[in-house]
């Protein structure tokens, strides 16, 4: 019986298979549709392989929209679709915090609303005041000392587009920080 089976899978597929592989895309050209340049990939069999072309089209792609299929894809290693941000305050909030006993930090947050590099700024600071400065959050820059006065005057000087009214002087915290 095994015999019989082996028989009938022998007639049925010749050996060996002859795969055509797509020069756009490399891969097999029945599964071109499945990749992000069909649309290419298409051109190229159309170019190369007319029969296979004709072939493909009797096998059902002839239902598949093209362009709406390559707009609805993201581009592999590309961005998503950005959401429309929302609209925030634009401030910039001076604070200071006590870190450990007799430390200080100033604390700067609202830079980002500006559109302004927050590594950058930090190195600036540091740069500028002698002391080190790092980026703790999405919108924060802490900065070693008590130096809230003087980077308010900094970031004016350095960004004119931040005026008075678009800065806020925090009362400084008592409380210690925990995460610096």
């Amino acid at each position: 019986t095994c015999d019989k089976n082996k028989m009938a899978v022998s007639e049925a597929s010749p050996y060996p298979l002859v795969v055509r592989y797509c020069g756009e895309c490399t891969m097999p050209t029945e599964y071109c549709e499945y990749g992000g340049n069909y649309a290419k990939c298409k051109e190229w069999l159309k170019a190369n392989h007319p029969e296979a072309y004709e072939e493909e089209l009797e096998g059902g792609m002839e239902g598949v929209d093209l362009d709406e299929d390559a707009k609805s894809k993201q581009k592999r290693g590309g961005k998503a679709m950005k959401k429309a941000k929302k609209k925030v305050a634009r401030m910039v909030k001076i604070g200071q915090a006590q870190r450990n006993k007799r430390k200080i930090v100033t604390i700067i947050s609202g830079l980002a609303t500006f559109e302004i590099d927050l590594k950058k700024a930090s190195k600036q600071f540091s740069q500028r005041f002698s002391c080190g400065s790092s980026v703790t959050g999405d919108d924060e820059i802490v900065v070693q000392g008590e130096v809230a006065e003087d980077i308010l005057l900094y970031i004016q000087e350095i960004w004119p587009e931040i005026d008075n009214d678009h800065v806020q002087i925090l009362p400084s915290k008592k409380k210690s920080l925990s995460n610096c």
